[in-house]
């Protein structure tokens, strides 16, 4: 069985282009550099799964035709990571059936904060066709917990927000990396075979306060020593061809709908 995923949108916060600053440093008549919030679909031995839920969800999942999922990965609270759970509904309506989500206790804490009416009741058969039924699953860094017998090991960035996960699945045969600016040496632990796919963010070339740079993001790549990592989460200021030339033979750069099998 050939796993795969898809980068459902490969932008930051703003997308490409942004609405105040525009195309910035992309050029406009390469389409790879038009760009949805991040969200990721992953096919993994049997399972299907997104991680996080963008606010551009519901065009993403309408243009891969997804309407099928056993469940979401969340990596943090920030808008541009959530604020598209609201499309999950219709998956609910789809499958006739609750769904659940996988996230820390501070993500999970605001999502019952915001989102309240999309929790499922407790103890209840919900009417999913009427009512939204997400159910709440409480993850830990460095804990594993498994999805139809797939070990998925939720992994700590630093120095992003308060809590953020990345997620490796059964110990580094595939390895998510959220927005980071540093990884602390558990998360590395965690990672005991070389990964065949590898995902991570890049924002910005120069990287910010809670953003890793480019040769940040290279020094993490060597570390872990993937073989093949695709960057997303790119701004304005992340060219296509510029990010390709920057980076070796084995990494490249994201594009929305871009599927890669491994």
């Amino acid at each position: 069985m050939r796993n795969r995923i898809v980068i459902l949108g490969a932008g930051a916060a703003p997308g490409v282009p942004a609405l105040g600053t525009g195309w910035g440093s992309c050029n406009p008549e390469n389409l790879k550099n038009n760009r949805l919030r991040t969200t990721t679909y992953i096919e993994y031995r049997g399972i299907k799964l997104l991680i996080d839920t963008c606010p551009d969800l519901r065009t993403q999942l309408i243009n891969q035709n997804i309407r099928d999922i056993d469940g979401v990965l969340y990596t943090h609270c920030h808008a541009d990571h959530l604020h598209g759970i609201d499309d999950l509904r219709e998956i609910n309506r789809i499958s006739r059936q609750s769904l659940n989500f996988y996230a820390g206790r501070l993500t999970t804490k605001q999502i019952k904060r915001r989102f309240d009416y999309l929790i499922a009741s407790p103890k209840k058969v919900n009417n999913v066709i009427r009512k939204a039924s997400l159910i709440p699953n409480l993850i830990k860094a460095n804990q594993p917990f498994y999805i139809k017998g797939v070990k998925i090991t939720p992994i700590k960035m630093k120095d992003h927000c308060p809590e953020c996960l990345g997620y490796v699945f059964d110990d580094g045969v595939y390895v998510h990396i959220a927005d980071f600016k540093s990884l602390p040496p558990s998360a590395y632990k965690m990672i005991a075979c070389r990964p065949k796919l590898m995902i991570i963010p890049l924002t910005t070339l120069k990287g910010e306060v809670q953003h890793a740079s480019l040769q940040e993001v290279l020094q993490v790549i060597n570390k872990i020593n993937p073989e093949k990592v695709i960057i997303n989460h790119m701004t304005n200021e992340c060219d296509y061809d510029t990010v390709d030339t920057l980076t070796p033979e084995n990494v490249r750069p994201a594009y929305d709908n871009l599927i890669i099998e491994f």
